[in-house]
């Protein structure tokens, strides 16, 4: 059974034909279900919804020869997911040649479903739509800034703070940005305290709840990179 209905199909088949200029990588890591429950051993964890990301992002490279999907077992293939920094699964990396750290950890749907969509416009071109004083900014920093955005699915505000964090990590080699998805982590969730959603963390010290203009969320990650906000 197909995750994506007709509509949503056609609708992302003619957005990658008019918008993606070059091939992107989509790079997944899952992990496969435990097998059976040995006694006297502590059960694993399941990815409850590695399966369904994975469908979902074999349906979405289907409908576009510029995207290229390349799917690793985070267990198996321990090496590949240190060179990527993945702590995590589900975890999606959307990039060209380069890594820029824009990371997905958890499944991109409902809502999340058009920043995935947007991060590989985005990737495609090489380029970003945020303004130039933000883009100037960036070129500044010479501190690295890694921004946690906690999300859930029936968010309508999340994409809008996911999207400035992932635009900010293609701009800016100094930043990281990855989306989590508050209901697939719970533990993380409780560590950082997120009671409403979208809530940002900038390095692990600087924190900021809602969705905000352009403007703000890049005072905030100076802040995190120790730059005086003018």
């Amino acid at each position: 059974m197909q995750l994506l209905n007709e509509e949503v199909r056609d609708f992302t088949r003619k957005k990658f034909e008019t918008e993606l200029v070059n091939p992107v990588n989509l790079v997944y890591f899952m992990k496969e279900k435990s097998p059976l429950i040995v006694p006297g051993r502590e059960p694993e964890e399941d990815c409850l919804y590695c399966p369904e990301t994975k469908q979902l992002l074999e349906e979405l490279s289907s409908l576009s020869d510029k995207i290229r999907l390349t799917v690793y077992d985070i267990e198996k293939e321990q090496t590949k997911a240190s060179e990527f920094q993945v702590d995590k699964v589900p975890a999606i990396i959307v990039m060209d040649n380069q890594d820029y750290g824009i990371r997905f950890y958890g499944i991109p749907s409902g809502y999340e479903f058009m920043s995935l969509l947007e991060a590989i416009v985005d990737v495609s071109r090489g380029e970003t739509e945020l303004s130039q004083k933000t883009k100037e900014a960036l070129k500044k920093l010479d501190k690295e800034v890694h921004i946690q955005i906690f999300v859930t699915p029936t968010c309508p505000y999340c994409p809008m703070a996911v999207r400035l964090g992932h635009q900010m990590a293609l701009e800016s080699p100094m930043i990281k940005a990855a989306m989590i998805e508050a209901t697939e982590f719970p533990q993380l969730a409780q560590q950082y305290e997120v009671f409403g959603v979208p809530k940002t963390i900038f390095n692990e010290s600087v924190s900021l709840e809602g969705a905000v203009p352009e403007e703000m969320f890049l005072e905030h990650v100076l802040k995190a990179a120790g730059k005086e906000v003018n």
